[in-house]
């Protein structure tokens, strides 16, 4: 029986993996990271660990459930998409020495662990891997989705090379089991955790190779250690969801209110106070022109913005360009495009009635790609000041391909291919360097378990406005996306 989702003619097998991305396919230049899993979504931070046993980590983790059998029929359709993903690459991607790598050589070793592969998941993560070895965070393998929603209920994040719960989910395993915002992170599955492979557990556990629990090493405020198994939440969803509307089905209703529901906790929040301070909160980069100016009209009845860009993962270059413009009252050169033939330079145009007042920009280990073009050309162009952590460094500008395999029983797939590197203003990538914030300013453990937010407080504290951690804690309240 297949585990994951397929389309038949009209009908489609869960396309909840592309409803993310959906704004970022085929004609739109995206600058979004490979987001997943519990602090990430379908759409987070695709890094090459630099150890050698983390780059096994796509193929040689030993699972504790069954996985079943895989058939000849979905042998067939894995070595397929390899081959179409392959040639996709081969075909985009920016540097056609693809770094040293011989790209031929990497895809006929694939092939042959997909020969002797003992699962489709198995196999899917072959394919990750082979795309891995580019070394890229932009260039990755968005696999078909599988045929339930699964989450472990928590949330959690590098901040400065330490990995801490951000959120645990009411009423989950995880909360029962009494883990907590605060506790650190030492080990998942036995994995250490660090800045540099989180991105890939993450991906491997949520994406790839989504596991009935996780057992997790954690260390409290106090410095006590204990063993945790965290079960997930696994909803399992229609094998068939009926777009042509026959016989009354509503399935595609049910697509539409799910994207309602996306866009609703994706969308840009701020919080005024008193006359002087306005907080923009920006959690992705999928805004148009008039979204933008929706936004920076607010800020402009106050002298100082904070625009928030922790947890942002990227989008669209477009957003970026409005978001830049928004802030300027002269073009501006976000950076120098380096594809395969040519370069060009990416310039953001100013916006009717810019915002001109003093401005900060928020960071953390989660800000990525288009967020962190965003804040260097802050502090290239002497804008404003940043404050938090170091950034992701994964900013490269990439294409979404979606694929299919079959005629009439349809698998969907697709990659994220970077189709130019970027190069700042100063001659530099921030390609696996991040940006480095003006200020380094760091929650405690302390601070996360009581909900405080000391780097907003602080950040309000330079403008002259005096708010507590707590207060700045509650501005802007999570919301956890709806578990079926």
């Amino acid at each position: 029986m297949l585990g994951f989702t397929v389309v038949k003619r009209l009908r489609v097998y869960n396309l909840a993996l592309f409803q993310k991305p959906v704004r970022a396919m085929s004609n739109v230049r995206v600058l979004i990271t490979a987001s997943t899993g519990v602090a990430m979504s379908v759409k987070n931070a695709i890094r090459v660990a630099k150890l050698l046993a983390v780059v096994s980590l796509l193929t040689t983790v030993t699972w504790p459930q069954q996985q079943p059998q895989i058939s000849n029929l979905d042998r067939g359709r894995a070595l397929d998409m390899l081959q179409v993903i392959a040639n996709d690459v081969k075909k985009h991607y920016y540097d056609p020495k693809f770094h040293g790598v011989d790209w031929d050589a990497q895809v006929a070793d694939a092939k042959q662990k997909i020969a002797k592969a003992t699962s489709f998941n198995m196999a899917m993560s072959h394919i990750a891997a082979t795309l891995d070895a580019l070394n890229d965070s932009h260039t990755f393998f968005l696999p078909p989705q599988h045929a339930y929603r699964h989450n472990y209920g928590l949330q959690y994040q590098i901040i400065g090379n330490r990995c801490f719960v951000t959120k645990v989910r009411p009423a989950s395993d995880a909360e029962a089991k009494e883990i907590k915002p605060g506790d650190e992170i030492l080990g998942i599955n036995g994995y250490n955790v660090t800045r540099d492979d989180l991105w890939k557990l993450q991906y491997l556990f949520s994406v790839l190779r989504p596991q009935p629990a996780l057992r997790l090493t954690l260390q409290d405020p106090s410095g006590g250690q204990r063993q945790v198994d965290v079960s997930a939440k696994i909803n399992e969803t229609k094998r068939v969801t009926d777009l042509t509307g026959a016989n009354g089905a509503n399935d595609i209703w049910d697509l539409v209110r799910q994207e309602e529901a996306q866009e609703h906790l994706m969308r840009a929040r701020s919080v005024e106070y008193g006359d002087q301070l306005t907080v923009l909160k920006v959690p992705e980069f999928y805004f148009s022109a008039g979204e933008v100016e929706g936004m920076i009209s607010k800020a402009r009845k106050h002298p100082n913005l904070i625009v928030d860009l922790r947890g942002n993962p990227g989008g669209a270059i477009d957003t970026l360009k409005y978001l830049v413009g928004a802030v300027f009252d002269k073009e501006v050169k976000i950076a120098d495009r380096v594809g395969r033939k040519e370069t060009k330079p990416e310039i953001a145009k100013p916006l009717h009635n810019p915002y001109l007042g003093k401005l900060v920009v928020l960071v953390d280990a989660r800000s990525a790609s288009a967020a962190e073009l965003f804040a260097r050309v802050m502090q290239l162009e002497k804008r404003g000041v940043v404050i938090g952590d170091q950034t992701s460094g994964a900013v490269m500008e990439a294409r979404h391909y979606d694929e299919r395999s079959g005629t009439d029983t349809v698998v969907y797939y697709g990659a994220s291919i970077t189709e130019w590197d970027l190069i700042m203003a100063d001659g530099k990538s921030l390609e696996h360097a991040g940006v480095t914030p003006d200020e380094l300013l760091l929650p405690s453990a302390h601070a996360l378990a009581n909900g405080r937010d000391p780097v907003l407080a602080h950040a309000a504290e330079t403008f002259g406005i005096k708010i507590t951690g707590e207060e700045a804690g509650k501005a802007f309240p999570y919301e956890w996306p709806p578990e079926n």
